[in-house]
């Protein structure tokens, strides 16, 4: 089968450079690649790179395209596939050259053309931070900016020959290099399971760090390598034998601690290097579980366990699913040797099984062991080199975290947010109180309004004041469930307060209109007669209307006179929305709903109604379900509005006139003029008749009027009326 991008290059009948052959020589075939097609790709590529890089020298003096074809080398090395070997050696080309995407898409197609890109948006993100919740989300940062996985194996290899050659830069440099390496490049390593790699990094940044104590190490490990191995030779072979008395036939094998992991346990244990038991680790791996139980108890037989140096991560695994049984025990001569049990099954989940628990899991599988499956499946494909690199490559083809996005503050801590977040979202995720106190927002340098949803990349500055506080309009656009919490909880806990206030102002009103302030002090203290535990959760059911005055009255004082009770009206519709546009009596900010029925604005006359459940309902004073609610006395509460300028509110009119072509349009266009938008329309023609519900929005009545006015004096308009929502 021809790759797809032979068909784009031209057989080339030169002689190839040794580096070229070299690279060329190196790379796995798979069965149904054409040996002259991959030459031919690969060369090209080479060319290409080649001739942008051209005159590019590296701070060692090599040319810079050397850097590109270690690259590559390194990719073929791990059995990566041609497109992905290709792409190592244009890694840096639309980087540090002339060359575009464009270029590079027309020449080596679509697939090369995203691998490069990707790459290359890799660049552009600057670790910023070293706290671990930063450096966990730059890991996600890096594979959600990649549309292909091999992007993040591609950036390994560059990173890892950078590593290497790190000693010609400057070494202000170095170090940040490093300390970049340390704490993204050798955590991801770790997470996908590519432990060669992690490895090699860990010494490499080690020694940028603490040249004098790497070489210490080394000079150190060199020289007891031999007794360690022979220690470890000696604790293997009675373990071995004792096993196989069982029918057991375990994989036994020592492994080696990095240089880095050595010095990290001397600094953490506060040990000298030859206190330090655990250089070599030993690994016993058995078939099924049970037998790990099994082989622990023989190991224990055979050698003295060390207290406290037991773990059962069986029995109890780690949340990544990690699953072992460690033990250090007393070797030969007293030395300690620490052994780590576990099955095969359990070994392959513990190398690579970390990733697949937040890398691979999407929102379309919660399957935890699944994914380890798919994970496992996809290391062991590129292990084994028989395997189809095709099928390799399409198992890595994953569109990773499209369902999350990253943003950056403006110190440059990164914020990681599920898709569709907004700016409110954003402040809560950096802190609570930012939240809280939230009043403006900018992406990207500008001011934004607050429900502006955040894109990937975007650099996010909050405005705060102390005078601030949520709002119940945020609860419409946020997402993510702490900014939910945060914004209700404080709406219950201020509508509570509010409710407590309103219900003492509506209990003193009552009992002055009734001329009983006498009473006061004795309803008040009469709550756990109503079944409150308390006098505020008493206020608290009047505010809210679930208790009247008059309910208390009738009951304490059942022998005198009780209030007439009103005929049962029909409950009218209300919509409801925390309001600042009226006040009672003083006291702002108050659980206000205004009623549907006529749709008050500034300009109107006012009265409230205390609502069962519902808080205060404003209506107009001429409401036509005033006289049903008005029987209620002690519920009707005197309300103003305190409005801005700025504000506007929801009308509805119903416009009749005789039906034309145009119609609406003069009639919407008549409104336009008055710099009043239209919320909605709803029109119906029967015969000749026209009729139009509309919904505008206005600042006050006045402005109300003169539209009114305006559509009144339109052709073949008949009347306006203001009504209900």
């Amino acid at each position: 089968m021809q790759n797809p991008i032979a068909k784009l290059v031209p057989q080339y009948f030169g002689e190839y450079p040794k580096s070229f052959q070299k690279l060329f020589d190196s790379i796995s075939l798979s069965p149904d690649e054409d040996k002259e097609d991959v030459k031919s790709i690969l060369w090209k590529a080479y060319e290409f790179g080649n001739r942008y890089h051209e005159g590019q020298k590296r701070l060692s003096g090599d040319p810079y395209f050397s850097h590109c074809v270690e690259v590559a080398n390194t990719l073929a090395n791990w059995n990566m596939d041609t497109t992905t070997i290709v792409a190592g050696l244009l890694h840096d080309t639309i980087e540090d050259t002339d060359a575009t995407l464009e270029e590079i898409t027309s020449i080596f197609g679509n697939e090369l053309g995203i691998l490069v890109n990707g790459l290359t948006k890799l660049k552009d993100i600057k670790y910023l931070t070293r706290k671990e919740k930063q450096v966990s989300n730059f890991m996600k940062m890096l594979l959600s900016v990649a549309q292909d996985l091999r992007v993040i194996i591609i950036k390994f290899a560059d990173r890892l020959h950078n590593m290497k050659t790190i000693n010609y830069m400057p070494k202000i440099k170095r170090h940040r290099i490093a300390i970049e390496t340390r704490d993204i490049y050798i955590p991801l390593a770790h997470r996908m399971g590519m432990s060669s790699v992690k490895s090699q990094l860990e010494d490499l940044v080690f020694q940028v760090l603490k040249q004098k104590e790497f070489d210490q190490i080394k000079a150190k490990v060199k020289s007891s390598k031999k007794q360690r191995l022979k220690l470890i030779k000696q604790v293997i072979k009675p373990i071995s034998e004792e096993l196989k008395n069982y029918d057991i036939r375990p994989n036994i094998f020592g492994r080696a601690k990095s240089y880095a992991s050595i010095y990290n346990k001397m600094v953490s244990r506060n040990k000298s290097f030859h206190e330090i038991y655990d250089l070599y680790a030993l690994r016993i791996l058995v078939q099924k579980p049970e037998q790990c139980y099994l082989a622990l108890g023989l190991v224990h037989n055979l050698y003295l366990p060390v207290q406290d140096r037991f773990k059962d991560f069986i029995a109890t695994p780690k949340t990544n699913g990690y699953q072992s049984i460690h033990t250090t025990v007393i070797g030969p001569k007293g030395k300690m040797v620490e052994i780590q049990i576990r099955t095969e099954s359990m070994e392959e989940t513990a190398e690579i099984g970390v990733a697949a628990h937040w890398v691979y899991k999407n929102n379309k599988s919660t399957d935890i062991d699944n994914n380890v499956k798919w994970l496992r499946e996809l290391l062991e494909i590129l292990k084994d080199e028989s395997s189809n690199p095709k099928e390799f490559m399409e198992l890595l083809k994953i569109d990773l975290y499209d369902e999350e996005i990253f943003a950056f503050t403006p110190l440059g801590d990164l914020i990681r947010l599920p898709a569709g977040s907004t700016t409110v979202d954003f402040a809560f995720q950096v802190h609570t109180q930012v939240g809280m106190q939230c009043i403006g927002a900018k992406i990207n340098h500008l001011v934004v309004p607050l429900n502006t949803k955040i894109k990937n990349g975007d650099i996010v500055e909050i405005l705060t004041s102390k005078k601030q506080n949520p709002s119940v309009g945020w609860q419409k656009f946020v997402v993510t469930t702490k900014a939910r919490n945060e914004i209700n909880r404080y709406i219950r806990k201020e509508i509570d307060e509010n409710s407590i206030k309103l219900g003492e102002e509506v209990l003193v009103k009552t009992l002055r209109r009734m001329k009983s302030t006498a009473l006061i002090t004795e309803f008040k203290g009469n709550y756990s007669k109503f079944g409150y535990s308390d006098l505020n959760s008493m206020l608290k059911a009047i505010g809210t209307g679930i208790l009247t005055v008059r309910e208390i009255f009738n009951k304490l004082r059942p022998k005198e006179d009780k209030i007439a009770i009103p005929e049962k009206v029909a409950p009218s519709t209300f919509y409801n929305f925390r309001r600042g546009e009226v006040v009672l009596d003083g006291i702002e900010n108050l659980l206000i709903n205004f009623g549907k029925c006529c749709s008050p604005i500034p300009g109107d006359d006012l009265i409230g109604f205390v609502t069962r459940g519902r808080g205060v309902t404003v209506h107009q004073s001429s409401c036509k379900s005033l006289p049903l609610l008005s029987n209620d006395s002690d519920r009707l509460l005197p309300v103003h509005w305190n409005v801005k300028s700025s504000e506007s509110f929801s009308v509805g009119l119903k416009i009749t006139g005789i039906d034309y072509k145009g119609w609406l349009k003069d009639v919407s266009e008549c409104i336009s003029k008055e710099n009043i938008n239209i919320s909605s329309v709803d029109i119906k023609a029967i015969d000749t008749i026209a009729e139009a519900n509309v919904i505008v929005q206005v600042k006050n009545n006045r402005q109300l009027m003169r539209l009114m006015r305006k559509i009144t004096k339109l052709k073949n308009i008949d009347y306006v009326e203001r009504v209900g929502r």
